[in-house]
């Protein structure tokens, strides 16, 4: 009985000590045990990555200082999801989207752009059966708030339908993120598509960043269940430790707040494909009055399986989001967005010179701004089509700001941009 308490006494301690560091990290006190802690949230943050990063079959260290592990397709994070416990991996879809034939790409003298790729090319491959992960660092986890908070969007509030007329569509507050966007109405949407020119915009300091994206919603955009599918490329600093702009994506089902993740740093997103990893950089970029290099998105629902399927450049198939993973999106998307995104984390007024895009605003137009073009919808037909009607928005065009035309070689299309903080814009 004596060695009983003993040991619950001990338990106890330790209980208590758990607590005591819990707290005094969250609270960012300064704690007696400092050694312990350090150690322990290493510990924590070494178990993290035991879960993320999978055994290889082959390890490429790519020229960018990228570690990529070919991990075996049945042994990816996706498949950790309790409720892809007993899921069959898709390796193709039953259908892809039928084309727009009157969509094309423009070959004429101004407007002939390359495509971009990966870096890591260049210095390997993985074997078939095997998918490229972007190993996780240590120092990647440290330069986010917590095991938790690593791969996740910080601060939520749900997009407001409502006034997405008169006001931004806010997908995380809190931080000041700002948009340039072209959006849908609603309706029903079952995919959509663009062709993005990839720039490596100036970041202003190391907790913001700049993304151009496609969002697929559906659900309460003034609750907690929105559900969003998100995929295109960004630069951040705090995720990825450099400047580099990257292919990314990301998911939700309950706006933002518990599920989903950038990239594979989660379970959920089945990757299929050996050859396009997640989280890499891409390369070449564009440049100011030079060659530009953009990337074709494509997101759309598998009309018989009900999976979300990714396409990344000339219809290479990079995997899925299942269905099982969402509520709404379950059925069909009722909005789409387009655009670019920036967080500032300036006070007192000021702004970041955080850039969008290129950095240059819209009216600068090709080889100066940034750009989407071609952009499509999948509709119930599982068919690609232009866009009825193409809404756009700015919270502060002297910041960041959009302008959106059509034409017969880039269908429906926007420049967008800016660079921050500028006279205007102070």
């Amino acid at each position: 009985m004596e060695k009983k308490r003993r040991e619950y006494g001990i338990l106890e301690f330790f209980i208590l000590l758990f607590f005591l560091l819990e707290s005094s990290m969250a609270s960012g006190l300064e704690f007696n045990f400092t050694k312990h802690v350090n150690t322990f949230r290493l510990a924590r943050i070494q178990r993290h990555l035991n879960k993320i990063n999978k055994p290889a079959v082959r390890t490429i260290q790519s020229v960018d200082g990228d570690t990529i592990d070919c991990v075996q397709k049945h042994n990816q994070p996706a498949l950790d999801h309790p409720l892809l416990k007993n899921h069959k991996i898709q390796n193709v879809p039953t259908v892809m989207p039928k084309p727009n034939l009157q969509s094309r790409n423009y070959s004429g003298s101004g407007f002939l752009a390359r495509r971009a790729w990966q870096t890591w090319h260049g210095t390997g491959h993985c074997p078939r059966g095997t998918v490229p992960i972007r190993r996780s660092s240590v120092n990647d986890v440290l330069r986010a708030k917590s095991t938790f908070h690593y791969g996740k969007k910080k601060v939520v509030r749900p997009l407001n339908q409502q006034s997405r007329s008169t006001e931004a569509p806010d997908v995380v507050s809190g931080n000041g993120h700002e948009h340039a966007i072209a959006y849908t109405g609603s309706g029903e949407f079952y995919g959509a598509k663009a062709t993005i020119n990839v720039w490596d915009p100036s970041i202003d300091g190391s907790n913001e960043f700049s993304l151009s994206q496609m969002w697929v919603l559906s659900g309460s955009f003034d609750g907690s269940d929105l559900n969003s599918i998100e995929a295109g490329w960004q630069v951040s600093p705090e995720l990825y430790g450099d400047s580099r702009p990257r292919l990314f994506t990301y998911w939700t089902s309950d706006a933002y707040q518990a599920t989903g993740c950038y990239n594979l740093l989660c379970s959920g997103f089945v990757q299929t494909n050996s050859r396009i990893a997640i989280g890499a950089s891409i390369s070449p970029v564009s440049s100011d009055s030079g060659d530009q290099y953009d990337i074709t998105i494509l997101i759309w629902k598998d009309p018989k399986l009900g999976n979300w399927w990714l396409s990344f450049g000339e219809n290479n198939l990079v995997g899925y989001w299942p269905a099982e993973l969402f509520t709404h999106l379950a059925d069909h998307a009722e909005m789409v967005e387009w655009g670019g995104e920036i967080v500032n984390t300036r006070r007192n007024g000021q702004h970041t010179s955080t850039q969008m895009g290129s950095g240059r605003f819209a009216a600068d137009g090709f080889r100066h701004s940034g750009y989407f073009r071609n952009i499509e919808v999948v509709d119930g037909d599982n068919s690609l089509s232009p866009v009825g009607t193409l809404s756009t928005l700015a919270e502060d065009p002297h910041c960041y700001d959009i302008a959106s035309a059509s034409s017969e070689a880039w269908g429906n299309y926007f420049y967008f941009g800016g660079p921050g903080s500028n006279p205007l814009c102070p």
